[in-house]
């Protein structure tokens, strides 16, 4: 199978792990408690596959500057288009109750926040298309991280979005479309960056790490924080250490 396709079939399942934490959420109340610990824990599984695999990779095989510059840039472009989104109505599009706001509260604000979910989840899956480029398959680790992320990151504001009455068919139709979104990033990501030079892929790679990492610390822990307070820096910890060791064994 060609690499592309292989990166569209990955992205496309990590993408999966969306539409599976909003099911959960649609069919089981799954307490408040439970979510933001779960989110904390994701938190740490994706800041340590930004920390070893994919910035301390990008700056070993393109270098210090396009890495830090990718990174950097990365951030910024996430902060600023949240800052727009948020405007509209999607800044807690990630909660797991009703401080996300409903369409009647903020009009336009469903298609806030499906394009705030695009918006997180495209940066992961062209990482995770650009682990392919190496050779020798998927990065095993950086796969772990956005699925062990996503998953709680689609049950969090499913739930919000179920308590926000917003039906059935927003909910399943935003989160199907951001996993294909995710499938087709990867591919596309595979597709243009094939054969380019170390230097751009790395600072592609960390111009999407970047992003990934200022997504974390607007919506992922501020949701966990909320409800675990004092907790959430030890699941965050051991989200952290399982990622760490599944990218050693």
């Amino acid at each position: 199978m060609p690499v592309w396709a292989q990166a569209g079939l990955w992205g496309l399942l990590a993408g999966g792990a969306l539409v599976l934490g909003a099911g959960i959420a649609w069919v089981v109340r799954v307490p408040q408690l439970v979510i933001a610990t779960i989110m904390a824990f994701g938190a740490g599984v994706l800041i340590s596959a930004l920390s070893f695999d994919l910035v301390d990779e990008a700056e070993q095989t393109g270098g210090l500057v396009p890495t830090a510059a990718g990174f950097l840039a990365g951030a910024v472009i996430y902060v600023a288009a949240n800052v727009l989104l948020a405007k509209r109505g999607a800044r807690h599009r990630k909660r797991s109750h009703e401080i996300q706001g409903s369409e009647e509260d903020t009009p336009g604000s469903g298609g806030a926040i499906a394009i705030g979910a695009l918006l997180d989840g495209i940066p992961e899956s062209i990482v995770l298309g650009l682990t392919l480029l190496k050779g020798g398959g998927v990065g095993v680790a950086v796969f772990a991280a956005i699925f062990l992320s996503n998953l709680p990151e689609g049950l969090s504001s499913a739930a919000g979005m179920k308590a926000s009455r917003r039906s059935a068919r927003y909910v399943f139709g935003v989160w199907g479309g951001i996993a294909v979104a995710s499938g087709l990033a990867g591919l596309l990501g595979v597709l243009f960056l094939e054969g380019a030079a170390p230097t751009t892929v790395a600072a592609i790679t960390a111009l999407a790490a970047g992003g990934i990492l200022a997504m974390v610390a607007d919506t992922m822990i501020p949701e966990a924080f909320e409800k675990t307070h004092l907790y959430a820096g030890l699941a965050a910890t051991v989200g952290f250490l399982t990622a760490f060791v599944m990218g050693r064994v």
